[in-house]
């Protein structure tokens, strides 16, 4: 447990973004704890956000790629804040771009704002998890219709480490197969399990997420 997973951590649960309790999952999993990014909604939330997403991209990639990519609808706050936090921070000024859900008829038309990516593009991702990996599989056909791009490198908040659709690989495992994609998350499941065993005041959920991590989780 890093100092900078302790804080990022903590400021989702102050968020509101990190809830505990009785949730589903967009697999249809029962779940004890949910991390809703659409709740982060002031300025110093988003900038704070960006900085955290900066940090791992600059650590992972530097300043390795082309472009960043967020998916609508939560990709698209996340990807913004990165870009900016990435110049603010480190000086590393990249162009960034995100989908329309559904295609503009109107004006210059297309699915995609902000950047054109071109052949020989490295792009990478800004998104908010991975559960059961839908959310890729929905994504990289919209990164491969661009051209003939590389898309090595996906950023997220937090990695549940949960098993996909074949019993004994997680999500992640899956679209590293599918497409060699390489997910990097800022923290995951079992970082948030060991905050709240070193905090001490979360007995009364522990149970639950220890169950949850034996049923659905690899690491």
């Amino acid at each position: 447990m890093t100092e900078n997973k302790k804080a990022f951590i903590e400021f989702m649960m102050s968020a509101d973004v990190l809830r505990f309790g009785s949730f589903v999952t967009k697999s249809g999993r029962s779940t004890p704890y949910f991390v809703n990014t659409g709740n982060y909604k002031t300025g110093e939330q988003i900038a704070k956000l960006g900085k955290f997403y900066a940090a791992l991209v600059k650590e992972t990639v530097g300043e390795d790629f082309t472009a960043m990519f967020g998916p609508a609808y939560k990709g698209i706050p996340l990807v913004t804040a990165t870009a900016a936090a990435l110049y603010n921070e480190y000086g590393i000024s990249k162009p960034y771009f995100f989908n329309r859900k559904e295609e503009k008829d109107h004006g210059e038309g297309g699915s995609l704002v902000g950047y054109k990516p071109t052949d020989d593009d490295r792009i990478i991702i800004i998104e908010d998890v991975i559960t059961a990996g839908t959310a890729v599989r929905e994504t990289m056909p919209i990164l491969y219709g661009c051209g003939d791009v590389r898309v090595d490198d996906m950023f997220i908040s937090v990695n549940r480490c949960e098993i996909g659709k074949v019993p004994g690989k997680t999500a992640i495992m899956e679209v590293k197969e599918e497409y060699g994609l390489n997910v990097h998350a800022i923290v995951t499941v079992e970082d948030i399990h060991d905050y709240l065993v070193q905090s001490g005041e979360y007995d009364d959920i522990l149970p639950a997420m220890e169950k949850y991590m034996r049923d659905y989780c690899i690491l």
